[in-house]
Order: C-alpha cells, then structure tokens, then sequence
C-alpha cells in the first residue's frame, strides 16, 4: 500500500496539475529533434521530480516506470571502494552523487562513462541517447561539478543529462550554461487545495475547505509535505473537521525540542547532547539547510527583539560556511556554540541589571 503522494503522483505532462503552460513546452519540447542537457529547478516540494518522470515517459514510454534500485561499487584514485544506490530502467538511470559526500567526484565522472558507452538494452526506445538524473546537484563540491562539466561535453553524443537542483546559486557557471534552464515554482495556495481536494475526491473522503487551505499555508506551499500532512490528519481523525489540530512531522517536533532544550541550559555537556541530536536528524536523511532554518526559526520565536539581529547575523555566516563545506554537523554545533554564547551572556546582563 503506497503512500497517496506516490499514490497520485501523475504520470503524464498532460495530467499535472498546475504549470500546464510549462508542461506543454515540455511536451512540445520532447518531439524536438535536438533535446539538451536539462536543468529543473526550484523549492523542495514544487514538483520537479514528478517533471522529469513525466518528461522521461514522454521520451521513452511506459518503459521507464519499470525501475529497479541496484547498488554500483566505484574505486577511487586512493583505491577505497565506495556503493552507492541508484534507480534505473531500461532507459535512464537516476542517482544522488552527493550521497558519497567527498568522492562525488569519482562517481559523476564513472558513472556517466559507463552509461554513455552501454547501449540501450531495449532496442525500440524512441532515441539514441540514454538520460541520466542527477538529484541535488548544488550539493556537490566544486571539484565533482567541474568535472561533471568536462565528462557532459565528451559523452553528448551518447547521453543526456537531466538535473534536479534546489538552488542554482551554488551550481557554476560553467554546468549552467550548458543546460536548459527550467524553473518550477511553488503551487500557489489555491492550487494546493485544489489538488488535496482532488486526492480526497479519490479516497472517497471529505475534506472541509477551511481545513485544506490551514493545510496548504501549513506546508509553506510545499506540495509533497502537505499531502503527506493531509494522510497523517486521516489517519489521527475522521471525518474531518475545520478546526482539526494538523499533525506535525516528526523531525519538526524532535527540532523544536532540540531548540527548547539549547534555550532551557547553555553548558558544554547541553552543547554535546545537542550535537548528537543533529547527527540523529542528518542521519535520517532531514536536509541540512532545513535542519538549519528550523533551528533559527524555533530559537529566533524565545528571543528578546534585542537579541533577533544578533542571532540572524550570525546564522547568515554559519549557513554561508555550512554550504560552501562538506562536513555540515561542525556548522549546525558552531552556530549552536555561537547562539549559547550571545544569549548566556544576555541572561547574565539581565540579571545584573535586575539587582540594580
């Protein structure tokens, strides 16, 4: 039994469900003779993945919903063996090369080798190209993407490749220019209430409207988090009601208490224990830019106004140093170390100006 995101996640350009415009350039684009290096990208949760499956079906067929996860061993020039998963068809292979942090290197320039010079194992697919998707790509390290850069431009003739990026601010020029730009945005509200509607239409549920839309601001326009949210409440309660109480994911709890726990005590054993708390969210997979909003969100709302343009500056430059490294876990404690300092030191200041 699948979840309804995956459940009634659309197959087709045609049947999306929002940026229809876009969807039909993209049709339009597949029957193209000449089809590029393609770049989709965008919030989380705005329906990039889902494009790029229904692109590749519009390629290939219903030949590429048939996937399988293998796992491929790659050597590295220190002769260390490194796995790492990945989902295939026939057609096209899709992976996350920053899964293997600092040799992503070595998979992106192996993995495309490999690819580009295997033919199609299914000889009546519709091109001569195989596509190859490349998830968070603005989370690979310098080196990996100039060699990405380098490796698309040998193996063209043979393959493509389709990329799935958060943000292209940390993707260089170079890779940039070599592909088509695609931008999915954020579904409006509207629309998001309009699909939930939908999904319950096919569950054969209600769902009052005053609920779906506390739903949809709930998920900061994020459509996979809201149908997620939306499953969780049928589960919780139903029928459903207006004033419903929304079901928070589990990650976010645990953050909020992490964050309640670094307001509550400032010493350096509170520090250690926070610290194994991040590593608990990075290693279920919880993005670190998320990790790291959340916990400024959760520790900013504590806050007197005086100290808010203190701890924000300070996020900026932690964040800034976390993105451009690779051991993100000595970032998320640096800032923790860096919030316990300023606020231990306010409480101290208080409390001296009350005995005056």
């Amino acid at each position: 039994m699948s979840l309804w995101v995956d459940k009634y996640r659309p197959k087709e350009l045609m049947k999306l469900d929002y940026h229809k415009e876009q969807a039909e350039q993209l049709r339009n684009l597949c029957h193209q003779g000449d089809f590029p290096h393609l770049m989709f990208y965008g919030p989380s949760g705005a329906g990039k993945k889902t494009r790029i499956m229904c692109l590749l079906r519009e390629l290939y067929g219903p030949g590429v919903e048939r996937l399988r996860s293998e796992t491929m061993q790659f050597t590295t020039p220190s002769n260390r063996k490194i796995d790492i998963m990945t989902t295939s068809s026939n057609y096209h292979l899709e992976v996350n090369p920053s899964d293997v942090g600092i040799y992503d290197r070595v998979v992106v320039v192996d993995l495309i080798k490999q690819i580009a010079q295997t033919h199609q194992i299914d000889p009546n697919g519709q091109r001569e190209f195989k596509v190859i998707v490349l998830s968070e790509v603005d989370e690979l390290t310098k080196d990996a993407q100039h060699a990405l850069r380098r490796t698309m431009e040998k193996y063209v003739a043979t393959c493509r490749i389709v990329f799935s990026v958060n943000s292209t601010s940390r993707v260089i020029p170079a890779i940039k220019s070599r592909c088509l730009g695609i931008r999915i945005a954020a579904p409006k509200i509207s629309e998001i209430i309009t699909i939930l509607q939908n999904v319950c239409k096919k569950e054969g549920l209600t769902l009052p409207e005053s609920f779906a839309e506390r739903l949809a601001i709930k998920s900061e326009r994020n459509l996979r988090r809201a149908i997620l949210m939306l499953e969780a409440c049928k589960v919780q309660q139903y029928p459903f009601t207006a004033n419903q109480d929304i079901v928070e994911l589990d990650w976010q709890v645990y953050l909020k208490e992490t964050a309640n726990q670094i307001i509550q005590e400032q010493t350096p054993q509170k520090l250690e224990k926070v610290r194994e708390r991040l590593y608990e969210l990075l290693s279920q997979g919880i993005p670190p830019d998320t990790i790291f909003k959340g916990l400024v969100e959760n520790l900013v709302k504590n806050c007197d106004m005086s100290l808010k343009a203190k701890i924000l500056e300070g996020a900026t430059l932690y964040e800034y140093r976390m993105l451009s490294g690779s051991k993100h876990i000595f970032h998320l404690e640096a800032f923790v170390a860096y919030f316990m300092n300023i606020y231990k030191k306010f409480l101290c200041e208080a409390i001296i100006l009350d005995d005056f």
